[in-house]
């Protein structure tokens, strides 16, 4: 089994939402990148909540259009052992520094988890005094849900309050 360390957090002090997944699929290692294989509906749906088209962007693009929409985006582990991909797979996890995230991002309120595996972290962020959210998961491995049953849950945890006149000026 391999160790493996995760990626940066994409992140600023104007955070309002943090979208946790568990850990890189070994494509987004291999890039660099979150959420880079492309069968990940990730860039699309949260595209879709923004009206922006993520997935049509270079990666430097997405990241400041999403910090310009006050979303920091994550991992739950910042290192493991794992063969492949899947969250199942995962030993030996060690979180990241949620602690240290949320002192650098004074307006963070809210986090979704992006499935249940980084949902399970959901206790540790509540005791931060965050509000959580376990979303369905945008990976291609979560086929039991439809795109636009996984929109519609995205979009309902991400719009809500200021944030959704927020997501309203980017576009």
């Amino acid at each position: 089994m391999t160790f493996l360390r995760g990626l940066p957090p994409i992140s600023d002090e104007r955070a309002e939402v943090l979208i946790l997944g568990s850990f890189p699929s070994a494509a987004s290692l291999a890039a660099r990148q979150y959420y880079a294989h492309r069968q990940n509906q990730f860039w699309r749906i949260l595209g879709a909540v923004l009206d922006l088209p993520l997935h049509e962007m270079g990666y430097a693009e997405k990241q400041a259009a999403v910090q310009a929409a006050g979303i920091a985006i994550w991992d739950v582990y910042a290192s493991c052992e794992r063969v492949g991909s899947l969250d199942a797979a995962i030993k030996n996890g060690v979180p990241n520094d949620f602690a240290g995230l949320v002192a650098t991002a004074p307006a963070l309120k809210r986090v979704c988890f992006n499935g249940r595996t980084p949902g399970r972290f959901a206790p540790r962020l509540a005791a931060l005094g965050l509000e959580t959210h376990i979303l369905p998961s945008t990976s291609p491995a979560h086929a039991g849900m439809s795109f636009a049953q996984k929109l519609a849950a995205w979009r309902a945890a991400l719009q809500v309050g200021r944030l959704s006149s927020q997501f309203a000026s980017v576009s």
